[in-house]
């Protein structure tokens, strides 16, 4: 008789283990849990690893006098309604089964908006969260009950629009409270086509994201109020997922341009301070404002160029530095472009500083790995140390991937690392003048802990300049 697929990886030594016997990542071990099944190509290597036969490897049949859980009732143990309650006019389709029900607002989905759920845990911030780049093909779900009390306005978007394909929020958006306020979180949300749900028990959803894995989900709020499940669940099932997607290309700028301000301050705002500046060009591979705004406030006159551009046409610009920002999808799928300009960089010896995506890529540029996390790290409240001087920094982060530092050169050492889960956080180079970080030390939003990275790279870029 087939045995479950839980049984089998449990067998295997777990979901790490079973990706690499299998040579996937654990993106792909969680896919094959929802399946419920694993793909025939990998069934010789697990069963001489496991002694099993081909037998108990095939999926179970299915069982056809079972009720559809998009019909009503749950086949995962949630509390969470399948029926449609009175009222709702959005829902949320998980791929184990789920249907969350809410009240849409924002704008209408002509289609289900498809793509992996996650959790932050911000409890300020959500404009600049949802205009982070990075959150490309992902729907974000709030933490925080209470999202849209201090309305929107264009100085704090860290993008021309939100890159996040929707919004999972507890309760219903209030009216905007607060003195910069132009515009209300809904009416900004419709402005901008992003269909968000409220009412749904965001607790739970946190918790099941937490302990399974982030899961491919549908946000549907359509503007005749018909839902067809199946379908949804269908298309649901077919997205392949962020792994081994480049979404870079996506997000980033079309063309080089200038970028002159600085970090917002009453009652200056946006200047630039005055001094000293150094040359940096930017890789926008999905880069937010306020980091730009951050390598100006710290002395860098910048130049932001395209996720596509090539390490000639970085050292064309004559840069005293190179800035590798953050962004969104598989940093394996970047890297087949952006390695190869980034080993030019290195190679001349222009001074590097990356991060988020940017760090991703340093990391595949000196010869590591990166990989899939079970369930990423997105908020304001995450807790880093430096390895050099053993300070805790409380920092901003958004991201689903990691640098595996297995697999850092000997030429390369880690520099910081997660006290959530101790995975990487932070590396530098002992050949070249390079280093990144995993977080956002420009902290829009989150805590300013993190600041003295900027500075740390005008002094390398400085360094780098006497000595040559």
């Amino acid at each position: 008789m087939p045995m479950s697929i839980d049984s089998i990886i449990a067998r295997i030594g777990g979901a790490d283990a079973t990706a690499r016997l299998t040579g996937v990542g654990t993106e792909a071990i969680r896919k094959w849990r929802q399946a419920q099944a694993i793909p025939s190509r990998h069934w010789t290597a697990i069963a001489q690893a496991t002694g099993l036969s081909l037998q108990d490897l095939q999926p179970a049949p299915a069982v056809t006098d079972r009720p559809s859980p998009l019909a009503g009732g749950s086949q995962t143990g949630s509390s969470m309604p399948q029926a449609r309650p009175d009222g709702a006019t959005a829902a949320l389709v998980l791929a184990d089964g789920s249907v969350l029900w809410g009240k849409g607002f924002g704008a209408f989905t002509p289609k289900p908006a498809i793509g992996e759920i996650c959790f932050s845990t911000g409890m300020t911030g959500y404009q600049e969260t949802l205009t982070d780049p990075s959150f490309a093909g992902q729907i974000i779900t709030f933490t925080f009950p209470h999202i849209g009390n201090v309305g929107t306005n264009a100085e704090d978007d860290e993008a021309t629009r939100p890159a996040a394909l929707g919004l999972v929020v507890k309760e219903d958006p209030t009216e905007q409270a607060n003195w910069r306020a132009t515009s209300s979180l809904d009416a900004w949300l419709k402005q901008h086509g992003t269909p968000s749900i409220a009412g749904v028990d965001t607790r739970s959803l946190t918790l099941k994201i937490r302990d399974g894995g982030a899961q491919t989900a549908a946000l549907v709020f359509p503007a005749d109020g018909k839902f067809d499940l199946d379908a949804i669940a269908a298309a649901v099932t077919a997205w392949p997922g962020l792994e081994g997607m480049d979404l870079a290309k996506e997000v980033t700028c079309t063309a080089p341009y200038e970028w002159s301000e600085g970090v917002w301050s009453w009652p200056a705002n946006t200047a630039a301070p005055t001094g000293k500046r150094r040359k940096v060009v930017a890789v926008d591979y999905g880069a937010k404002r306020n980091i730009l705004r951050c390598l100006v406030s710290a002395g860098c006159d910048v130049t932001v160029v395209p996720a596509t551009t090539t390490g000639e046409q970085i050292l064309a610009l004559k840069p005293e530095g190179v800035f590798l920002s953050n962004g969104p999808g598989d940093p394996a799928a970047t890297a087949t472009y952006a390695v190869p300009a980034i080993r030019t960089v290195l190679e001349a010896g222009i001074p590097l500083f990356g991060i988020c995506l940017g760090h991703q890529l340093l990391a595949q540029a000196l010869g590591a790995k990166t990989y899939k996390m079970e369930r990423g790290h997105r908020g304001a409240n995450q807790p880093v140390q430096d390895l050099a001087t053993g300070k805790v920094e409380i920092t901003s982060q958004n991201h689903g991937f990691a640098v595996d530092a297995k697999t850092l050169p000997e030429n390369a050492h880690v520099t910081h690392v997660s006290l959530f889960d101790g995975s990487n956080e932070g590396l530098a180079s002992d050949k070249y003048a390079a280093f990144s970080v995993q977080y956002h030390p420009e902290a829009s939003p989150g805590p300013s802990d993190s600041f003295y990275l900027f500075e740390r790279f005008v002094t390398l870029i400085d360094t780098n300049g006497v000595k040559h």
